[in-house]
């Protein structure tokens, strides 16, 4: 089964002739329908539905559920729609198929309308042009989604703020919008309202448009949707968070470096067995020998292949295991919003494994603090989640209060009545957008379940072969990164960069034509990515376009400046201070800190650059 699902304002609908002989008999020989305020599913029922049309609507019928829940509707318009698929059922199983869709959901209560099989149509409706109201989903008996995230019935869960100081208050999500203890975290709050409790939408977020105009990253037209291209611009801030990262990994938490294929064989038990939990978001590639691959989802696939092929002993663990990842997850066409939900991207992943949970929490705390270092480093405000079985809280609370203060931020703290997923304790952080929104970024999860699955064991002091403690750990994709940087600077007066990121961090301004060498001397002088505005445009002009580019430190060079040694340096905030070469190298030095440095990515002189985006 294929689907369309428009989240409509309204849907009208009228019957006019006959498609087939085995159309749909209608008393009158015309009907007309309309639902207002309405879950709008255009379906085609393909050949592979024919084999159990009811486990078909089975699937057909938990999909539409599913979306129908994050849409907030009630009404379902059941649709019958041929162009979707090149693969038809026949008519009399498409409308055992539909029939049997329509029957179960309004078993569930909902409110639903099908309209006719087999009849060309007049239809209106209105799509509401939020990040879900267009989705298309392919579903298959048999095949439907489980994800490892699955909920298990009968698993009661509890939300409180748990505070650096280690007060504790109940939550209600039904309340939380009046709830007086989020008020006091604004942070924490936006967070709450937009993605947990959804008592708040968000619009199209605005670094999309700012991404192009700073010819950062665009959309690649000739790739399929959720694919970007990075210009130079935006390459050197990429490159420099992967610096990051890669520093983060390899010298602050002495992780280990690999590298892993892309491309996986979907035969193979162990692969079959973590893809399953991502069908939907699985991009398939056939070879000519008729073999099937899958493009990766994470990490996870080579590297548990290459520890489950290792010998550890006890006497290695920890271990931690760096790769950078690129990765692939097909997620749904209505679901791609930017930087922010696309279908390639990259992430700095770490792995550990350990003897035990103890020395698992012991890493888990050390890479909470690592990645509360990177966050420090981009300036982001963003908002802290940990999702928890009841029993590990009660043991590690004060443990979780110790990270609390490390960061100086409040939690959401769910507590699960016992475990439901493979992971005992997860860590989240969530970058809050200049709409409101929230977005994912590090994660730290404490796995008890996988090391045995896939055959990762250790030797340990008494001889025995034991599963590892597996810890899955990401920076966030570099992709949401970018993302985030974009939107907490618009969410300023004056937006900017931090300046390490900044892809020009020193622009200077030649008064006229014969100061362009004595801003080259200058630019030679200083160890930052400096370029110089020698196009043909007045003083004022270039300032106002190196505003508009966010240039952090903006330096106009005349004869006044050549005499007397100092140059008049403003900042992004409108100050102006003069500064000596030697005092700016030393200011330079101070922004820079310890953070990566690359060169200018695009010539010096502006009037030598391409354009990318007109």
């Amino acid at each position: 089964m294929r689907l369309l699902l428009i989240h409509s304002d309204y849907m009208r609908y009228e019957t006019k002739d006959k498609a087939m002989k085995a159309a749909e008999d209608i008393p009158g020989g015309h009907k007309k329908g309309s639902m207002d305020e309405v879950l709008v599913a255009f379906a085609s029922v393909e050949e592979r539905d024919t084999a159990d049309h009811k486990a078909a609507a089975a699937v057909t019928a938990a999909s539409v559920k599913e979306v129908l829940a994050q849409v907030r509707a009630d009404k379902v318009m059941l649709y019958p729609y041929a162009h979707l698929s090149p693969s038809l059922a026949d008519p009399a199983s498409a409308m055992a198929v539909l029939v049997e869709t329509e029957k179960l959901l309004r078993a569930d209560g909902i409110n639903v309308e099908r309209s006719p099989f087999g009849w060309y149509k007049a239809f209106q409706l209105s799509c509401k042009g939020h990040p879900l109201s267009e989705l298309s989903r392919e579903v298959a008996a048999g095949e439907e989604k489980v994800t490892r995230e699955e909920v298990v019935k009968g698993i009661k869960k509890q939300f409180v703020v748990l505070t650096p100081e280690g007060k504790e208050y109940p939550l209600e999500m039904e309340k939380a919008e009046s709830d007086p203890n989020l008020e006091k975290h604004p942070s924490l709050r936006s967070f709450i309202l937009t993605e947990e409790a959804r008592t708040r939408k968000t619009e199209e977020p605005p670094s999309v448009k700012a991404m192009q105009r700073l010819e950062l990253v665009d959309y690649e037209e000739a790739s399929d949707s959720g694919h970007f291209r990075l210009y130079p611009k935006g390459h050197l801030v990429f490159h420099l968070l992967q610096e990051w990262a890669r520093q983060l990994a390899l010298e602050r938490l002495n992780a280990i470096q690999i590298d892993t294929p892309i491309l996986y064989d979907w035969t193979l038990p162990d692969i079959q067995a973590q893809g399953r939990s991502f069908h939907e978001r699985h991009y398939v590639i056939k070879t000519d020998e008729k073999r099937q691959f899958v493009l990766r989802f994470a990490g996870d696939f080579g590297l548990f292949r290459m520890m489950a092929q290792s010998t550890l002993s006890y006497r290695h663990l920890p271990i931690k295991v760096y790769e950078f990842s690129k990765s692939f997850r097909l997620e749904q066409r209505g679901e791609l919003t930017g930087l922010k939900r696309l279908r390639a991207f990259h992430m700095p992943d770490i792995h550990y494994f350990t003897k035990d949970l103890d020395q698992g929490w012991d890493v888990f705390m050390e890479l909470f603090q690592g990645y509360t270092e990177y966050h420090r480093a981009i300036g982001a405000e963003y908002a802290i989640a940990f999702r928890i079985v009841d029993e590990f809280y009660g043991k590690y609370k004060d443990r979780l209060v110790g990270l609390l203060k490390y960061a100086g931020k409040p939690a959401l703290i769910e507590i699960l009545s016992q475990r439901k997923h493979y992971w005992v304790v997860k860590y989240e952080s969530q970058a809050l957008d200049a709409q409101g929104g929230a977005v994912q970024l590090n994660t730290v999860q404490l796995d008890v379940e996988d090391a045995e699955r896939y055959g990762i064991l250790y030797t340990d002091s008494d001889g025995q072969k034991k599963p590892c403690i597996i810890g899955h750990c990401s920076v966030g994709s570099l992709e949401r990164w970018i993302y985030t940087l974009l939107e907490n600077a618009l969410k300023m007066p004056k937006p900017e960069l931090p300046y390490w990121l900044s892809p020009t961090q020193v622009r200077l301004l030649p008064v006229a034509g014969e100061h362009v060498q004595d801003c080259e001397a200058l630019a030679r002088k200083l160890h930052a990515r400096v370029d110089i505005d020698d196009r043909d445009e007045k003083v004022g002009r270039k300032i106002r376009d190196a505003e508009k580019e966010w240039i952090n430190l903006i330096i106009v060079v005349g004869e006044k400046e050549k005499a007397s040694g100092k140059f008049p340096v403003r900042f992004r905030t409108g100050e102006v201070r003069e500064f000596t070469v030697d005092e700016l190298r030393a200011e330079i030095a101070r922004l820079q800190g310890e953070y990566p440095y690359d060169n200018l990515p695009l010539p010096v002189l502006m009037s030598r650059r391409p354009i990318f985006r007109g």
